[in-house]
């Protein structure tokens, strides 16, 4: 891969660290992490962020329709809000198209809430770090554990700032040519970032939020799902009053949280419930587990045989 950048964590030519969100531009994740990246003055920053919020868009791209990138006063950095999803703004920002330089370093984040388990499949701030990886640009994606009610805008910045070793330890692998490209990171920041216990390498455990769909008469009924795969509820009650016209025109629905999956050991979900920050290295590929694998190499011979034998 061609990099036209040089770079330095803490002295002479500064690493340039591309930045982008699921979470959309002006959101205070994305923020306070830029703040947090300029001020530390060991950076040279750039911005490549959704102009809207893309939570839960998984590694969906833009492929008929062209994509407008408009220029955005941030304080220290060159950023553009784009209209395309966070794996559109990272192959954007990295393809020299937009900025003259392909960064040393993406981060996707911080994300509003949690990425672990089989939520790393749904989120959009995870592949924005993946769609680097498959351009064998290094990558981090970054997510903060925030619960409605203990969490505040200011534990962003805390959040940051408890991220930014793990930002300089990459960048000098890096610089050294000794930082591995046959993966990325995923980063999680604990609720209580001030108290975290440390940082600890996990794997991608299984834990999921259950979802489930409830019909509603209105499009503003039934709660909002929030980024961190939890309901923030309507104050309105359901009512049957003005939803005849709804009912004979087509049906509505709305997701509904039903549960959840949560499994022990040293998984990345467990580790952050915690107190830990969770260090994931992740790959690309999605290989069943050894036990299916000998299970299918038996069946798929017999296939044909069992089709025939039917006719």
């Amino acid at each position: 891969m061609e990099n036209n950048s040089t770079m330095s964590c803490g002295g002479g030519d500064l690493p340039t660290v591309m930045v982008t969100n699921d979470d959309g531009i002006d959101t205070p994740g994305l923020r306070a992490l830029v703040r947090v990246l300029v001020s530390s003055n060991r950076f040279h920053v750039l911005v490549c962020a959704p102009d809207s919020e893309k939570s839960a868009v998984s590694h969906c791209i833009t492929w008929r329709n062209a994509l407008s990138a408009k220029p955005v006063e941030i304080s220290g950095t060159v950023a553009f809000a784009v209209s395309g999803t966070p794996a559109d703004c990272t192959s954007l920002g990295i393809s020299k198209a937009l900025f003259p330089s392909i960064p040393d370093l993406v981060i996707s984040g911080i994300n509003m809430g949690s990425n672990c388990g089989y939520h790393i499949i749904y989120s959009g701030t995870v592949a924005g770090a993946r769609e680097a990886f498959f351009n064998e640009v290094p990558s981090v994606s970054m997510s903060y554990d925030w619960v409605e009610g203990r969490s505040n805008v200011n534990d962003f910045t805390l959040a940051a700032e408890a991220s930014l070793p793990i930002i300089c330890a990459i960048l000098a692998e890096i610089k050294k040519k000794t930082y591995p490209q046959n993966c990325f990171l995923n980063v999680d920041i604990p609720t209580d970032v001030v108290n975290h216990k440390g940082y600890r390498l996990t794997k991608q455990g299984k834990s999921i939020v259950k979802m489930g769909w409830k019909q509603v008469t209105s499009d503003a009924e039934g709660g909002k799902i929030l980024s961190t795969m939890t309901m923030e509820t309507n104050s309105s009650s359901y009512s049957e009053s003005g939803s005849s016209s709804a009912k004979h025109e087509h049906l509505l629905f709305k997701r509904e949280v039903k549960g959840s999956q949560v499994e022990d050991g040293d998984t990345d979900y467990c580790s952050l419930q915690e107190g830990y920050i969770t260090v994931s290295p992740l790959g690309a590929l999605s290989p069943a587990d050894t036990d299916s694998q000998s299970y299918f190499k038996q069946w798929l011979p017999g296939v044909a045989e069992c089709f025939s034998s039917a006719l």
